[in-house]
Formats: structure tokens, sequence, C-alpha cells
């Protein structure tokens, strides 16, 4: 790790700690995280930078798990089984949380590309693009008119619906690393169609990665399809 990215792991996981301190007091986030609540009141504070390995376990363990409730906390399941997800993926703050923790868990290569599907991956893949400094792609319904050339992908699925996606051919050169991001996989029929898109352009696959997984059918399809991690922040039953 060079000096570059160990300050922007010690900055990231300040971040964290001042996300979660809005909803704990510092006794609260002391039992959660194992940290001595006066130094994360320095944390928080701006008066000192925790060390990169304290960072790091921030980041990877107690981040996880905390970005992990307070996800789980703002989301809602109805009895019919749709997911209200608004208070996560209108709130760029906390997606650029997630960032770095979805990064340091799930041990993504570091991606040229960060590819998803119109409409709401969308405010999470560019947290994701920012974070690793990578472009942001996403993959239309519908053609832009302005295009001339796209990338085609059309699926029928067993559940009797047929989807087709359209990505400019310009967004994604041969031989660049992919990774697919979604706010929510179900079936995974979505990631399929995704997955397809970076195989048809000749990229590699880094990664599959979700905020919120609804059961596991589609993370275990996802993983049949591709040899990359596949990762969910949160899974709701």
């Amino acid at each position: 790790m060079n000096r570059a990215e160990k300050a922007a792991l010690q900055l990231r996981a300040v971040d964290v700690l001042r996300t979660l301190k809005e909803t704990r007091t510092y006794d609260e986030l002391s039992a959660e995280t194992g940290l001595p609540a006066g130094d994360l009141n320095r944390y928080v504070n701006g008066h000192v930078l925790p060390s990169a390995e304290r960072a790091r376990e921030v980041v990877e363990d107690a981040g996880a798990d905390l970005l992990r409730e307070e996800l789980e906390a703002r989301v809602r399941l109805d009895d019919e089984g749709y997911v209200d997800n608004s208070g996560v993926v209108f709130d760029q703050s906390f997606l650029d949380l997630v960032a770095p923790v979805a990064a340091e868990t799930f041990d993504f290569e570091r991606p040229d590309v960060v590819l998803t599907a119109a409409t709401d991956g969308i405010t999470l893949a560019a947290s994701l693009a920012s974070y690793y400094g990578a472009r942001c792609a996403y993959a239309k319904k519908s053609k832009e008119t302005a295009v001339e050339e796209f990338i085609e992908a059309r699926k029928r699925f067993a559940s009797g619906i047929e989807l087709t996606y359209y990505l400019p051919a310009s967004a994604i050169d041969a031989g660049e690393t992919v990774l697919v991001v979604d706010d929510l996989i179900r079936s995974g029929e979505t990631q399929e169609i995704l997955l397809d898109i970076a195989d048809a352009a000749d990229a590699d696959v880094t990664g599959v990665f979700t905020l919120i997984a609804v059961g596991d059918d589609g993370v275990e399809r996802a993983r049949e399809l591709t040899d990359a991690p596949v990762g969910a922040l949160a899974n709701l039953e």
C-alpha cells in the first residue's frame, strides 16, 4: 500500500465512523467496533487519523457489519415481496461509504469500467466508479438516438419475460476489466444480461456486486455465470 492509498483508506474509515456516529453515542459505537470511545471521538472530530491497520478493520469488519445494519433499517419489504430501497439509492453519501466496504470485503480487482443497468443501479455504480477511478457505464432498454453502434443483449427467461438492453459500443473496449453492479438482485436475470454485454465486449469481469440480495437464487445464478467474486452487502429473505 503506497502513501496515497493509505491516506485514502484512513479517510474512508473516518467517513464510515462519522456516518455511524450520527445515530449512536460514542459508547455504543465503541461497543460495536471494539475501539475505545476516546479514540473514536478523536477520529470523528478530525483530531487524528486511525492507523492503516485500524482503518482497514473499520472498513472491512465493523464497517461492513454496521453498514449492513444501516441498509437493512432503511429498506422496506412489503407482504408481496416488493422492495423499497429509495432510502438507500437516493442517498449518495451513504453509497459513497458502501464503495470502499464492498471493495475491501469482496476483494474485487480494480476495474476499468463499472457496468450497471438503468436506472436504480446508477448511483451505486457512480460511487464505485469514483472510488476505483474507473468509468461508469449503464445499459438501457432503449437505444440513444445519436449513438450509431451498440452492444445488444437479449434473453427470454424461464419466467416468460424477455429483456433487451443496449450499451453504446464505445463504452467498453476489448480487454478492459468490468465490475457488474446493481442495487438489487432477485432472480439474477438483469445480472445475466449485464454479463452477456461484458462478454460481447470481450471484456474481463472482475466481480458482481449488489446492495441487496432478495433470497439466494440470484446470487447463485450469478456465481454459475462467472468465476469472479459475487457479493451482496445485505440479504433479505
